[in-house]
């Protein structure tokens, strides 16, 4: 008997040929993982269990072409072999990022640019220092393309995404191989007996946990590469997503934004890097902003819980090698988690937090530009409606873990800014972030004119709690010290 299925071709039709053929080509896909002899009982262990190599090669789309052929089992092999990190693949997520990130081109930053944004950097920290006490970021002040932009933020998407994918991935794991799920019962993997998979493959929920972080880690490539097409710096989501304090622009993206409006491109680019220069100083000298806002994300992270039963319904009639129909099923929200009231209660905190940084870059930067620029409120204006607006990258973040990029009370947090600049000056406003107990809260941003009032009645009743709580336990009544009786009895 030959050694490979290619050598075998029926006489009587074309059936036995494309079988043949069909076999062959899972054969030379596998063998670079498995070897000869593994590859081969791999195949004979999907045909046992009903499955017809022509028909997943057609699925697959698989090509006939040698060079095809190649580059698809190379595809396959970092597939299934790169190890994921916390539920996703992060090299696939590296590498499908940059390739997003480079459609519709992504030069490199010339030598003329990367002065242009510098000095508008350093314009910008000369601005803010006659509109806010907080002292400049420090750190690098940098010119990015979209690819370098993809390399300095992935490291704090992992820290995001990592613990919803990790979730996602075992519960895709377990709807696909057992019980009536999409692969489950005896004409799919999930009926396979144990060490069905030959050659070091492993069980049939283990590969598919594999298969799991990597269509989560193309999700989160994609999302992050969309999201370096459409920023303009570091800091337009709203999260820290640097690890080290700097600045930065992308001159691609804000020369496309700046195309079309009334205000010449330098005008453009000195107000996005005084909104980029002050969101870096508030997260720079805020020492416990970075964290708190992180932590929100994580808290809300660790209550994740996958609805098995709807995630099994939603996938039953996915075809498992098709990668487009399972990214289709995590864009399309099939995975979403459930959200509890503890968690609900965390996202709340979140939108708050990012809605009073907002509410601060807002203000400080509408103060710092207005001696500069002509077109400042409007630019101010729009930068609003884009935030409001949203982009395709921030719905599919929003799908993947629920976390929702765009603050909903930016207005309200901006005019509870300004209404403490008018009280009380920058220092009022920069009080708010002496410690994360005295942050607003989302009641607060519902009345955000009368904030100081309420703070000044709130800490008058808490000293007046205080004295109280002092005189009792000092022998008094309790009363403040006053107790109406005669000292001599």
């Amino acid at each position: 008997m030959s050694d490979h299925p290619s050598d075998h071709h029926g006489a009587d039709g074309t059936g036995d040929d494309d079988a043949a053929r069909a076999r062959a080509t899972w054969e030379r896909m596998l063998r670079p993982m498995l070897g000869d002899e593994g590859a081969r009982e791999a195949v004979e262990a999907l045909e046992s269990a009903g499955l017809d190599p022509s028909q997943m090669a057609k699925a697959a789309g698989m090509s006939q072409d040698p060079a095809a052929m190649q580059a698809m089992m190379a595809q396959v092999q970092r597939l299934m072999t790169t190890p994921a990190e916390g539920g996703v693949n992060w090299t696939l997520a590296h590498d499908v990022a940059r390739q997003t990130a480079h459609q519709g081109g992504d030069p490199s930053v010339t030598a003329a640019d990367g002065a242009r944004v510098t000095s508008a950097l350093s314009v910008a920290d000369l601005w803010l220092d006659a509109a806010t006490d907080l002292a400049p970021a420090g750190g690098a002040r940098s010119a990015w393309s979209r690819a370098q932009w993809v390399e300095a933020t992935l490291e704090t998407w992992k820290r995001l995404t990592g613990p919803v994918a990790s979730s996602v991935s075992e519960a895709l794991a377990e709807v696909l191989t057992s019980g009536e799920g999409l692969m489950g019962g005896p004409s799919g993997l999930g009926g396979l007996p144990d060490g069905a998979l030959p050659g070091g493959m492993g069980d049939p929920a283990t590969m598919l946990r594999s298969l799991g972080s990597s269509v989560f880690g193309l999700q989160v490539g994609q999302a992050a590469g969309t999201l370096a097409r459409e920023v303009f710096g570091s800091s337009d989501t709203g999260l820290p997503l640097l690890e080290t304090p700097g600045t930065a622009l992308v001159p691609r993206n804000v020369a496309d934004f700046a195309e079309g409006l009334e205000a010449e491109d330098g005008e453009v680019l000195a107000f996005l890097a005084v909104r980029e220069s002050a969101h870096a100083r508030l997260y720079a000298r805020v020492p416990w902003l970075r964290a708190h806002v992180l932590g929100l994300v994580e808290e809300y992270a660790r209550g994740i819980t996958i609805d098995l039963e709807r995630m099994e319904e939603s996938v039953r009639s996915i075809d498992p090698s098709d990668p487009d129909a399972l990214r289709e099923a995590l864009s399309g929200g099939v995975f979403a988690p459930s959200v509890t009231p503890e968690q609900d209660g965390a996202l709340q905190r979140l939108e708050t937090a990012l809605a009073l940084v907002e509410g601060w870059v807002e203000d400080v930067t509408a103060r710092a530009v207005a001696p500069h620029l002509p077109h400042g409120v409007p630019l101010r204006e729009m930068m609003r409606r884009r935030r409001a607006a949203g982009g395709p990258a921030e719905h599919v973040f929003s799908t993947l873990v629920g976390l929702r990029l765009r603050p909903k009370r930016l207005r309200e947090a901006a005019t509870l800014m300004a209404t403490l600049v008018s009280e009380g000056g920058a220092e009022a406003r920069e009080s708010v972030w002496e410690h994360p107990d005295l942050l607003p809260t989302a009641e607060d941003l519902d009345q955000p004119t009368t904030f100081t009032a309420r703070r000044e009645q709130a800490r008058a009743a808490d000293a007046e709690m205080d004295a109280a709580l002092a005189d009792l336990l000092d022998g008094g009544s309790g009363d403040g010290g006053d107790t109406g009786a005669d000292p001599k009895e």
